[in-house]
Parts: C-alpha cells; structure tokens; sequence
C-alpha cells in the first residue's frame, strides 16, 4: 500500500493508518465516521438489498483505495430490507439511511454527510468495477475537471450486461437528447459512475428524488458551465433483481429534460408553428400557385389554425419562464424581451388594438352584408383573418394580466417591471 507518504496531503502515514485501524476495527484502508481524518475520496453507494453484490464492490474499492494511496471512506445510503447493511459496516463502510426512499433521494442524503475533496458515485450491484476507479479521480485531478464520467458506450459492454434496447437505442438516444438541449457534450449521460469535485456537487441545485437524478446532474453542471470529462470503463452483468423499467423510466428522463429546457419544448414548436401558419396566410391571401396546388380559403383556415397554435404554445413559454425555475431557461430574444420589458399595460394596449382592428373589419363586413341584402357575405379570407386577430387580441389582454399575476407571486426575474 503506497502510504509513506507523510508529506503529501491526503496520503496516510504509517502512525494514520495505525489510528485508522484502531478507529474503524478493520483492515485500516478506509475510514470510519469517528475519524479525525479528512479524507481525499468519499465514495458513495446507493443501496436497496445489494447483498448480493455489496461486498464485492466495497472490496474493489478498498483495492483502488490501496493503489491511489489517498485517505478515503465508503458511505453507504442504504433503504435494504436485507443484510446490505450488516455486510457494508461489517466492510468498514459507513452506512446511512436516507429519510426518502428513491434513487436520488439517497444520493442527496449521502452527499450532505461526506467529506472528501472528491466524490465518487456507482451502483453496488458489480455492474460497474470500481477498480476503475483510479483513472477517474486521475483525470480530475490532472485535469481539474469539475466532472468525470465513466462511459460504458466508449468502453466495453459485457455480452448481457445492457439489454440491446438500451445499449443502441435507449442510452443512446436519452444522451442525444440531454446533448442537444443543454449542450453536454458527453457520449454516456446515463452512467452511473461518476468522480465529482466536492467544491463543483456543492454549486449543483439537485432537487429530484428518483431515477432523474442522473440526468439532473449532468444538465445542471452543463447548464452552470463546469468541465465535464469522460474516460472509457467496463460495465458487467448486475447480480440480483433489476429495479429499472425500460419504458417508464425513460420517459420520466425525457420529460424531466424537457420541462427543464422549455425553450426546446415550446418556444421552438411554438416558432415553428408561427412561421408555417403565416407562410400559409400569405400564400392564400396572394392566391399563390405551385403547381396544380392553388391557396385560397381552405389553406387560409388552416394558416389561420396554425398561427393561432403557435402565438398559444409561445405564450407557454413565456408563462414557464416567469412562473417555473428550469435548470435552462428560455433563451431567444423575443422571449427575453418580453420577460424583460413587457408591462401589463403595454401588454394589454396591444390586446386591445389587435381586436380593435380585427373587430373593426369584422363591423364593416356585417355592415356591407347588411346593405347588400344579406346576400353573399363579402371577402372571406379578410374575415378570417380579422377573426384571427380578434382572437389574439383577447389571448393577448388576459396573457397580460396573467403574467402580471405570476411575476407578482414568484418575483420578477428581469426588467424593471417584470410583467
């Protein structure tokens, strides 16, 4: 074991690793709770009956302990029926029981209880070898990397370890996802085999209790900017009964990414449907031709339909970025704009003359209608639009006043007025 070195902080001296021995009862490579001894690594296992595989992995990070030569302790956070407790303290491991039951509920109850420099993370069910481990807290260390990650996806998948769905569709998929909407950069979002700098976990706003949690993390490190590396690992077939559920799971990390970035699930629907339903009107108001295909009033109903969709699900946006607290707000000039200078009353002014306007042609054709007999009504498609503009108009008037609420209860986040 590589410990004489007395002069290097965070390495064990022969007299440490004898008081060590004496504090935890065991073989002196970890430290226990009662330590006077701070230590450079605190690794952490989230446990739900492991006891089929817990002993195997405190003992492979007792071996990556032993080639580091750091000072380090083991805390379990653990909500086992089974004997994971007993074989984790029997080991030297600390083990703690978090108040809330889930996946990152325990991580977040471990986190405020360890007191390394460095935090590593991984499942206690020998998916992940955490003699490993080293060249994880290295490249930290050498890089000063906020976060290193262990890919399996650049590394090696044991024959069933990952089912197929996940390793080339599942996994895959959720980490594209992650990188386009908060700009990660990381090849394996979903591993769970993790080195952070203490000082970078303690800056993350880690808020979820259950299986999001590996994803939160990632966005919320991304999001604030801090360096995120990956080095290639080896991921084994799991002992005992697996707790994932391929579907639901996935489903709650691809909503948790997107209510977390409204800006990608409604402000670019919300562009996009904008952008189409005025292309259409002015198609059908020109009465444009391509090919056999002629706009005309049809296609305007549907230009119509599709603006009115849009200005909607833009309002969203707006609505989420001053009433939620997503790790990644919305982002485009028209949005921080208006979150920034819009006022109730300027907001309500333009309601008013949107429907002015379109109520104002509305009244003309009614009037022309009623001078010719109430024969055919006159000119449609301006109709149309003027009904279009009616609507917005009221939308825009009670959007007002609504966003004048929300900024009132949760605080402005910008401008001088905040809505």
């Amino acid at each position: 074991m590589s410990v004489e070195r007395d002069g290097d902080e965070g390495q064990l001296s022969v007299s440490e690793l004898q008081t060590n021995q004496q504090t935890t009862g065991g073989d002196g490579v970890l430290l226990g709770e009662d330590s006077d001894i701070d230590p450079t690594l605190s690794v952490v296992l989230p446990t739900l009956n492991e006891e089929d595989g817990v002993r195997v992995c405190i003992e492979k990070i007792k071996s990556a302990v032993t080639e580091l030569g750091l000072t380090a302790e083991v805390v379990v956070s653990d909500s086992s029926t089974d004997r994971t407790p007993e074989i984790a303290r029997d080991l030297d491991a600390i083990v703690v029981e978090p108040e809330e039951a889930g996946y990152g509920n325990a991580y977040k109850y471990a986190f405020e209880r360890v007191r390394g420099e460095y935090v590593a993370i991984g499942d206690a069910d020998t998916t992940y070898d955490f003699e490993e481990l080293p060249k994880l807290l290295e490249t930290a260390m050498e890089n000063e990397a906020d976060m290193v990650l262990g890919s399996r996806l650049n590394g090696e998948i044991k024959s069933g370890a990952m089912p197929p769905l996940h390793q080339y569709v599942g996994n895959p998929l959720l980490t594209r996802f992650l990188n386009t909407f908060y700009d990660a950069g990381v090849s394996d979002a979903h591993s769970g085999m993790r080195v952070i700098d203490a000082e970078s976990l303690a800056e993350l706003d880690l808020e979820t209790g259950g299986m999001e949690f590996a994803s939160e993390m990632i966005m919320d490190a991304a999001e604030k900017g801090m360096t995120i590396e990956e080095v290639p690992i080896t991921y084994h077939e799991r002992v005992g009964d697996a707790t994932l559920d391929s579907f639901s799971d996935g489903w709650r990390h691809v909503k948790f990414m997107l209510t977390n970035a409204p800006g990608y699930l409604f402000t670019l629907p919300a562009f996009a449907f904008g952008v189409l339903g005025l292309a259409i009107c002015v198609a059908s108001v020109t009465g444009l031709q391509l090919g056999p295909a002629t706009f005309g009033l049809q296609t305007l109903v549907g230009g119509v339909l599709f603006a009115i969709v849009g200005y909607q699900v833009g309002s969203l946006a707006l609505f989420s970025s001053i009433a939620a607290d997503p790790i990644r707000e919305p982002q485009d000039p028209i949005t921080d704009a208006i979150r920034d200078h819009f006022t109730l009353e300027n907001g309500a002014t333009l309601g008013v003359a949107f429907f002015a306007v379109g109520a104002a042609l509305l009244s003309y054709s009614v009037i022309a209608w009623t001078i010719e007999g109430y024969a055919a009504v006159p000119d449609l498609s301006w109709n149309l639009l003027a009904a279009a503009a009616v609507v917005i108009g009221v939308q825009t008037v009670f959007n007002s006043f609504f966003l004048s609420m929300l900024a009132q209860h949760t605080g402005s986040k910008g401008g001088s007025t905040g809505v």
